[in-house]
């Protein structure tokens, strides 16, 4: 599942998206989580395509980013202008898909016989709906101060691939515990 986090932004890595200035690229480039834009679920499709998942186990995770990025909040907190380079500060809000991932592993571990199979082994598929099921019902939220890159090309502002941090942070699943 983390390479869904490390990839999933691929054909959104430059949007020019022909604003005005920095600022409105950077919130198209938001936007586009926001109303499910059809490149992002192309995205999407792609990369739990090339994870091995069952069918529902991929409908579950699908539904999960969806929600996430539906209920994406962010605010433009500063514009730094230097030449045709402009940083971006954006206070992003996610559901907090790390704890609730944290949460699960903690519960298998205290609670490793319910997800034993018949030869005592931890069944991973078991594991794996439950973790995802936690991520589906988490309400808890988190906040990420993200700096966007956008760089001016033939009078267009076009926001640069983000960090894969960045992209973690987007989507809940930024360890915070390591900063």
């Amino acid at each position: 599942m983390k390479k869904l986090f490390s990839l999933l932004l691929i054909s959104l890595l430059l949007c020019g998206c022909g604003k005005n200035t920095a600022k409105d690229a950077v919130e198209s480039y938001l936007k586009k989580y926001k109303t499910l834009n059809s490149e992002v679920l192309l995205d999407l499709e792609r990369v739990i395509d090339k994870e091995n998942l069952e069918e529902e186990e991929k409908t579950k995770y699908r539904n999960i980013l969806k929600k996430q990025y539906k209920d994406l909040n962010y605010q433009v907190t500063e514009e730094e202008y230097d030449n045709d380079i402009t940083y971006i500060t954006v206070r992003i809000e996610v559901y907090d898909l790390k704890k609730a991932q944290d949460d699960a592993y903690i519960y298998m571990e205290n609670h490793s016989d319910e997800f034993k199979d018949e030869n005592g082994n931890i069944d991973e598929d078991k594991y794996l709906n439950y973790k995802l099921d936690k991520m589906k019902d988490t309400t808890e939220r988190r906040e990420y101060e993200i700096v966007f890159t956008v760089t001016k090309e033939d009078k267009e502002y076009v926001v640069e691939q983000p960090t894969e941090t960045d992209l973690l942070k987007i989507h809940g699943v930024y360890n915070y515990d390591l900063s």
